[in-house]
């Protein structure tokens, strides 16, 4: 019989719902220092272009002026994997938006008006907009001196190319598997770059105390980041660099590794130390900072009359920009994922970062997957309608379980839970919907696709926690894992209440991270958070059991091994003695008054197990901590007169392994779902000839609105749990996010015989392929 107070699987209130609601929650757009001076930037008006002068005489002259930066006063380039990025543009701009000087003032708007009286003089050189072509240049280069750049040891840039990056997974022999097919289909896709578009935008407050170092407000996903590379950038020891974290106003990889942070530190440091604060409004947002990046995608799949996949061939070619920052590893995550949950024998991905000249690109929810997976996905369905094969079928027959092994050679075991489960449960609810033709003309259809993901990270990344017990019983944990709406940090006070049989109301979160107060984590991101930093949670748990159990032991001179924790106590597993947890809290006291022991508090730790770097010319390797499989469908209706698709219902079933608060999984997918058909039918970055973004506003960029949001969504997650997870629980946030595009297209496809390849599936789009498939103009 399950204890009354045994949290994990109980839906509970969020710690963090009632400051959000009530509009307490801190966030740094909220941070106000005495004497504060406020950010403005000039940005390029040319995508690629020599600098030959920055006339900043007016903007300095002008009263409550305070401090003007170039790339002049800049002495270092910075990048989490390749060190390529220039705070401020020097000698060359590289994307329409790049900042080329920054104005600190008393006020944002004398610093907006100083900006504009900064004089750029161009020589411009011809920009490069395409990544497969790009790819292939020699001559125009982004970078001229990238074998000079520090980058990563897992991260492969080639000199004197645009290529920040080329990984590569070949398992078996391609040659032999297409030679062995009946059929060989090959297809291209794209999906242009796109943006996090988080209710906060990028936001810093920095200050400068000479020998006392720095002190940072930021809305970061990994402070401990920001930390070691101001540390490096600065040449400022560790311990005099605070990051603190309040509450982030979303993230979705936006705001992972460094960011704007060093900016106001450099013009604080050249003010005396006054506080800086940057804000980025929304057309600084789209315009001048990191956004998800664009993919093009070849794909070349062979296969037998009976549906068995015999090889794939595959080339992703990743729109970086013009700085690598995290697209190099989102290159590497989606090569050695690919081509997603299937038992292929042979296999060859070529990876592509390629600089261009577009606004630069970043980590993003999904991390490479959401891209790849409409290639992979909408290959799926056209294979399998060359094959005259039922696309459920079709994949059936190639999925990949438990025992099989992944595309990089490693044997899944249980890190993969059991998507045919998934599967079946999606397909359960297809069934019951009548497809073709409905009353009102319009075509209804249905699309499923399949998922996986694991967290994409370097093999020897770590988690800590702490678990401290107060005087009154009650219990404090510390995480630095970063709140920005996920819920990862209610499911760890469920944890803890569960492990220490207490309830979940005696628990709290120590909020905000502060890296001189807090433990250590490496970043929120990945969907590593519930399955590392829970870890480390349940490890502090155990720490603090055993000194529990040591205290009371003395107290009640019985063995450790004889007592056990039960209801904020330890009590005697065959008597009567108990001590609550708050008479040891600080220490024992011994019938003399002598003091022993001390204060309760359990320091956890957790680092990532059995996971590999990866064979440069193979991929071969254990990348992936735990993988989260699942599968999508989707019901839509199509008017093939206007190509207006209304998304009726979205299906999903994840193998969770455990959901630890059901409420907060299903949150996360319903935000996934909604946030994915965003990138599907309406969101892409639209460039004119000269590189300009001529949809920089919200007014442009068609975000998903209360009226696309589908009329049902569906959850049927299974639950098989991973060994070494937290209670069995995998990462959701991430896959969460992946598959509802190519479900809605196969749905679009089903519903109308017409097949799109390339996203956004926006009215405009559709409507134009389906005037030129169904003739639309002669009525046909």
């Amino acid at each position: 019989m399950e204890k009354e107070n045994s949290w994990v699987g109980k839906e509970v209130e969020r710690t963090d719902e009632y400051e959000k609601v009530t509009g307490q929650a801190t966030y740094t757009q909220d941070i106000e220092l005495p004497g504060m001076l406020y950010t403005r930037i000039a940005i390029s008006d040319k995508a690629h272009a020599k600098i030959l002068d920055i006339d900043t005489s007016e903007a300095e002259e002008m009263e409550g002026v305070r401090v003007v930066l170039t790339g002049d006063d800049v002495d270092f380039k910075f990048g989490k994997y390749i060190e390529d990025r220039n705070l401020l543009a020097k000698d060359k701009v590289v994307y329409y938006g790049e900042p080329v000087a920054a104005v600190a003032a008393d006020s944002e708007e004398i610093a907006e008006k100083a900006v504009e009286k900064i004089e750029v003089e161009y020589e411009e050189l011809e920009p490069i907009f395409d990544p497969k072509e790009a790819a292939k240049e020699e001559e125009n280069l982004i970078h001229e001196d990238m074998s000079e750049y520090n980058h990563a040891p897992f991260i492969f840039p080639k000199d004197d190319t645009n290529i920040a990056n080329h990984f590569k997974l070949r398992k078996g022999d391609t040659e032999e598997g297409f030679e062995e097919a009946d059929k060989v289909i090959t297809n291209t896709f794209d999906q242009p770059q796109t943006q996090h578009v988080e209710m906060e935008t990028h936001t810093t407050v920095a200050q400068w105390n000479g020998e006392d170092g720095v002190e940072v407000y930021t809305s970061a996903q990994a402070p401990f980041v920001v930390q070691e590379n101001i540390h490096r950038m600065f040449d400022i020891p560790m311990n005099k660099v605070e990051v603190n974290t309040p509450y982030l106003g979303g993230g979705f990889g936006g705001k992972a590794g460094l960011n704007w942070e060093p900016l106001p530190i450099l013009l604080s440091k050249k003010a005396g130390g006054r506080p800086v604060k940057i804000d980025l409004k929304r057309e600084e947002q789209f315009r001048s900072s990191a956004v998800r990046q664009g993919m093009k995608a070849e794909l070349k799949t062979g296969v037998k009359e009976n549906g068995e996949i015999t090889a794939m061939e595959i080339k992703y070619f990743w729109d970086s920009g013009p700085y690598a920052d995290y697209s190099v590893n989102v290159t590497r995550a989606a090569g050695y994922a690919s081509p997603g949950p299937y038992e292929i024998p042979n296999i060859k991905t070529d990876s592509y970062t390629a600089y261009t000249n577009h606004v630069y690109g970043t980590a993003f929810r999904g991390f490479g997957h959401v891209p790849f997976f409409w290639a992979t996905e909408r290959q799926m369905d056209l294979v399998a309608k060359e094959l005259d094969m039922d696309p459920v079928e079709f994949r059936e027959k190639n999925i990949i379980l438990p025992g099989g092994t992944a595309p990089s050679g490693v044997n899944v075991r249980d890190k993969v839970g059991r998507i045919d489960e998934c599967i079946d449960k999606v397909v359960e609810e297809l069934d019951k919907v009548e497809t073709g033709e409905t009353e009102d003309g319009k075509l209804r259809g249905t699309g499923v696709a399949t998922l996986w993901k694991a967290p994409a990270m370097p093999a020897n990344t770590s988690s800590s926690a702490l678990v401290k017990v107060n005087e009154d019983g009650t219990v404090t944990l510390v995480s630095a894992n970063s709140q920005m709406g996920q819920g990862s940090v209610t499911s760890f006070l469920q944890l803890v209440a569960d492990e220490l049989d207490i309830p979940y109301e005696d628990v709290d979160i120590a909020n905000f991270t502060n890296t001189d107060l807090s433990v250590y984590t490496w970043q929120t991101v990945g969907s590593r958070g519930t399955f590392m930093d829970g870890n480390a949670v349940l490890d502090a748990c155990e720490k603090t059991k055993e000194q529990l159990k040591e205290l009371a032991a003395e107290s009640l001179k019985t063995p450790e091994d004889k007592l056990k924790i039960e209801d904020g106590k330890v009590v005697e597993e065959h008597g009567e003695g108990e001590v609550p947890f708050s008479e040891i809290a600080t220490g024992g006291t011994r019938e003399s008054g002598e003091g022993f022991g001390g204060p309760i508090a359990g320091y956890g730790t957790y680092s990532a197990e059995r996971t590999t770097n990866l064979d440069p010319d193979t991929g071969q390797g254990a990348p992936g901590l735990a993988w989260t499989v699942g599968a999508r469908g989707a019901v839509v209706e199509v008017d093939p007169e206007t190509g207006k698709t209304d998304v009726k219902k979205v299906i999903t079933s994840l193998d969770v392994g455990k959901e630890l608060n059901p409420q907060s999984v299903d949150g996360q997918i319903y935000g996934a779902v909604v946030q994915h058909l965003g990138s599907t039918l309406t969101e892409e970055y639209m460039y004119d000839d000269e590189g300009r973004m001529i949809n920089d506003s919200l007014t442009d960029y068609k975000i998903p609105r209360a009226e696309d949001i589908p009329d049902e969504m569906i959850n049927k997650n299974v639950e098989n749990p991973q060994s070494n997870a937290p209670k069995g629980a995998r990462g959701v946030g991430e896959p969460a996010m992946i598959g509802v595009g190519p479900a809605v297209a196969n749905a679009v496809a089903d519903a109308t015989g017409v097949e799109f390849y390339d996203l956004p599936l926006s009215r405009q789009n559709m409507w134009k392929k389906f005037d030129e498939e169904l003739n639309l103009e002669e009525g046909k």
